[in-house]
């Protein structure tokens, strides 16, 4: 036996006896995964799980086909925002009635951030991160033309010291607790309080932290936090996001987006806006019914799960990740961008290479699915509840073999699609 075969035929027996230990192998079971293909992209968007289909079809042809508007009432269709926000926020532990759902992440954002200013009036500083994600910085951006704010960048390494030299300025800092392109995890206990200590607000962007991490909202006291539906939660392509309103701000939350679903009596037709109690006045418009039943039929395959379950296999996973890529990548080019202390690394892993595209693309054609993100980073993105230590493996492994042979210099992997 070879070196080369001693050590993958040595990966293998360790994939198989964690994945026989994995108290969450059967959960697999409720996705709907393509044969001969590992997908590791579930941080862009989420596989489909096995419920979703029947409750659009029971959406489309019962409820909206048969039942019609009645469904608004028969239906339950005008509580869902907030029926479906319980369920996402038992998911990034928020209690009940500080949830709701059904605007794009875009508008979800600029809500929270505006609002989170207008709490904090006099203070003429917003501080977000020149690493966050590029909606988050335009948005932010525009709220500081918008309110007549300073915009600071502020790499989130150095949010609690710039927050603690300047903090009485800060109206409300906008972070996420994982790098979307590195996977690099920040404390948000610890960010959240260093806001606090400065009179400031926290908006945090859950996009890559809701479904994969044990988030405690309420534990670590946030303020507001906003996350889409669409990858770790898999709610579908254009799923809604979620906006969590903390209990002690919702009577003074100034709505920046008035639209009728978030007035006290929307049935009512009054000319001026009134705003409903509580946290129904973070609603705007009429929700997208059909993503909104989608969602919240995905959220069905968290049944019975622990986070900590979660959180436990995908730090297992990107851990037995690294250790594959330090093995089988070796001499190809490659180097982690993820940090390699567990606690550091959120539910993805990312490899520099400075052909990452073209490899992501020749990946693909061998069945194994992750993405690429400007300028040299592929990313792999875990989610516990379908990906398995064995499908890493084969990644990795495939990876190794696209690399070795060049695969990735033909042509047809070179040409840049709209989407990467």
């Amino acid at each position: 036996m070879t070196p080369a075969t001693a050590t993958r035929t040595a990966l293998a027996a360790r994939a198989a006896a964690l994945d026989a230990a994995d108290p969450l192998a059967a959960v697999r079971g409720r996705f709907l995964l393509p044969e001969g293909v590992v997908y590791l992209d579930g941080n862009s968007l989420g596989a489909l799980p096995a419920a979703v289909p029947p409750a659009l079809q029971d959406a489309v042809a019962r409820q909206w086909g048969t039942d019609l508007i009645r469904s608004w009432n028969d239906n339950g269709w005008w509580q869902a925002p907030q029926r479906v926000g319980d369920a996402v926020g038992r998911l990034v532990g928020a209690a009940a009635g500080q949830t709701v759902v059904g605007e794009s992440t875009s508008v979800q954002l600029f809500n929270a951030l505006t609002a989170a200013a207008r709490l904090r009036p006099g203070r003429p500083l917003l501080l977000t991160d020149p690493d966050h994600f590029p909606t988050d910085q335009y948005i932010a951006d525009s709220v500081g033309r918008l309110l007549g704010l300073e915009v600071r960048r502020v790499p989130a390494r150095e949010l609690a010291a710039a927050l603690a030299a300047d903090g009485d300025r800060v109206a409300v800092a906008a972070y996420a607790p994982v790098d979307y392109r590195t996977g690099e995890l920040y404390d948000m206990a610890e960010l959240t309080a260093a806001a606090h200590r400065a009179g400031a607000l926290i908006l945090w962007d859950l996009c890559h932290a809701a479904g994969a991490l044990p988030v405690r909202l309420d534990g670590i006291g946030a303020d507001l936090a906003v996350g889409c539906g669409y990858k770790y939660l898999s709610g579908g392509p254009g799923a809604p996001a979620f906006l969590y309103l903390a209990h002690r701000h919702q009577d003074s939350f100034d709505q920046p987006l008035t639209g009728w679903n978030g007035h006290a009596e929307p049935f009512a037709m009054e000319g001026r806006y009134r705003p409903a109690p509580e946290v129904s006045r973070a609603r705007i418009g009429t929700p997208p019914m059909l993503s909104l039943l989608a969602l919240e039929a995905a959220l069905t395959a968290f049944d019975g799960v622990e986070m900590a379950q979660v959180r436990a296999k995908n730090t297992s996973l990107t851990g037995f990740f690294l250790d594959c890529a330090d093995l089988l990548l070796d001499g190809l080019g490659f180097s982690a961008a993820t940090p390699r202390a567990a606690d550091r690394r959120g539910s993805q892993v990312s490899l520099r290479h400075p052909e990452a595209y073209p490899l992501v693309q020749a990946l693909a054609a061998r069945g194994v699915i992750g993405d690429m993100r400007a300028p040299d980073l592929l990313r792999f993105g875990v989610n516990a509840l379908y990906v398995s230590h064995a499908d890493v493996l084969a990644a990795v492994g495939e990876l190794a073999a696209v690399a070795a042979a060049g695969e990735h210099r033909a042509e047809r992997f070179r040409r840049r699609a709209t989407v990467t």
